[in-house]
């Protein structure tokens, strides 16, 4: 982190409304039981479940403050006692058995029980259910509560299925509660066991959270905490500079480092689990593979990184960053735009002649997102490629992207806050997978048997060898680690998850 310089004596109050319609004007001195966060999306669904939006890291912190998950993972990414307290295999892998916490309640005041355990884990492995990760919940049927013990039988072993119960869609709901009131009912008040309990929300607007005084983790520091959903980023720096917000997230990093020299603003920016990519679809010029490797050779990362993002950030060859079980920095593939242009004239085309393609992009979700697309279409046309910016939000995307209609290429921030190499490589690059959009059948082949690997170091080195393959072959443009910009008022502590979840329930006044 830099120094902090004194900051001007007054703060900017013009430049920033309130976002959402009905909120007040919050003074800049705010009482000590009140927090208002800058969000940088929306939160198209309560269910965290169920649907596209379930598989959304970015929105995990939303989630993580009112449900909570069946195992915690902490802020270093490490796992510790949730929901469940103890959990574990059989000595031959055909069981997984679970111990659940007792005296834990929800936010109606009625008591948490296994069987809400069961019922959620039965609920997410049912294809009609509409969990976008179901094909993992699958793996584990005959579910049985027996006082405060869970069992359940391994239909098919699945090495990270309970890295999965502190990752998307790992989440306890409540059975008695849901089966009453139905999806519809769940949406207008929903209510989980979690730090906060929902008092209102608007779509598109903000939620407003209230602290649970039952918490079994303890209640948490801030009573009330309003979180608006400001998805464009120069509104999100003037609510902090306005005092409408206390903290804020994915502002762009040259807004990062003068908030922060402003004295009454701090921050943090460190290196978060999340990737930059650009999925590749198998589709039109995407088939060519000297195509796939100019696009990929004639992109310089470094530069990216350096100018774009001011430093933050880590130029990637591959879908693991440095904390995933499965990276290889031995996998490299070398900037050389000559080389893409001798590529593109073997295929007949060049500067004069280029190939043609959309690119999508979201502008304002990551920062430089969309500055970064046009700086890598600027690339690309140095070498015979012109691409065209398509624009979209990120529901968007995940609507495209699991219908399988992605263009053929398509910018994306991909979240692994577990490091396991299924959930990074694994699902962007698995063709039947409804998170991938590549399909060639040699990479599927190669993930196949790795699936279900119970030798852990023969299993992490075949996830190497895929990540090699994918490399060799330019299925995905790999582009950088995050490091996640939070600016926050001084009045207020924040501590930075690593998987890039921001929970009020871990902020605390100074």
């Amino acid at each position: 982190m830099k120094p902090h310089p004194d900051r001007r004596t007054l703060l900017k109050l013009a430049g920033a409304s309130a976002i959402a319609a009905g909120l007040p004007r919050l003074a800049i001195a705010q009482s000590k039981d009140e927090l208002t966060i800058a969000y940088n999306v929306n939160l198209p669904s309560w269910d965290p479940t169920t649907g596209p939006s379930a598989v959304n890291p970015t929105i995990q912190g939303l989630y993580q403050s009112v449900f909570d998950q069946f195992i915690l993972q902490k802020p270093d990414l490490s796992f510790a006692p949730g929901l469940l307290t103890e959990w574990g295999w059989s000595d031959d892998h055909k069981q997984i058995h679970m111990t659940v916490r007792d005296g834990v309640t929800w936010h109606d005041g009625s008591p948490f029980t296994a069987e809400d355990i069961a019922w959620s884990l039965e609920r997410a492995g049912k294809a009609e259910t509409g969990n976008p990760i179901q094909f993992v919940w699958a793996k584990i049927g005959n579910i049985k509560a027996d006082g405060n013990r869970v069992t359940a039988d391994v239909l098919e072993f699945e090495p990270t299925i309970f890295k999965w119960m502190s990752f998307l869609t790992g989440y306890v709901l409540p059975k008695a509660y849901y089966e009453k009131v139905g999806p519809e009912g769940f949406e207008k008040a929903p209510i989980g066991t979690g730090p906060y309990m929902v008092e209102k929300f608007e779509q598109n607007a903000f939620m407003r959270l209230k602290a649970n005084p039952n918490y079994w983790g303890g209640k948490p520091a801030f009573e009330n905490v309003t979180i608006k959903f400001v998805t464009d980023a120069a509104s999100r720096v003037a609510e902090l500079e306005s005092g409408n917000s206390q903290v804020t997230l994915e502002i762009p990093y040259e807004e990062y480092d003068r908030l922060i020299a402003n004295d009454g603003l701090a921050g943090s920016c460190e290196t978060v689990s999340d990737i930059g990519m650009i999925f590749f679809n198998d589709i039109d010029v995407m088939l060519d593979a000297n195509v796939r490797h100019a696009a990929v050779m004639s992109v310089d990362k470094k530069l990216l990184v350096d100018r774009l993002l001011r430093g933050y950030g880590l130029p990637l060859d591959t879908l693991e960053t440095p904390e995933y079980e499965a990276y290889d920095p031995s996998i490299k593939v070398e900037y050389n735009p000559e080389k893409a242009k001798e590529l593109l004239a073997a295929s007949g085309y060049s500067t004069d002649k280029p190939v043609k393609f959309t690119i999508q992009t979201t502008k304002g979700f990551k920062p430089k997102d969309y500055e970064m697309i046009q700086a890598i279409v600027g690339m690309w046309r140095k070498v015979g490629i012109e691409a065209t910016i398509e624009v979209y939000e990120i529901a968007k995307h995940f609507e495209l992207r699991a219908a399988d209609k992605l263009a053929p290429a398509a910018f994306y921030n991909w979240g692994n806050a577990v490091g396991d190499p299924t959930t990074s490589t694994g699902f962007a690059m698995y063709g039947p997978s409804p998170h991938s959009v590549w399909d060639s059948q040699d990479v599927i082949d190669a993930i196949n048997p790795l699936w279900g690997e119970a030798d852990e170091a023969k299993r992490i080195a075949g996830w190497k060898a895929v990540s090699k393959l994918v490399a060799d072959n330019a299925y995905v443009l790999p582009l950088l680690q995050y490091a996640q910009p939070i600016v926050h008022a001084k009045g207020v502590n924040v501590v930075q998850h690593k998987s890039g979840a921001l929970l009020p329930a871990l902020m605390t006044p100074a």
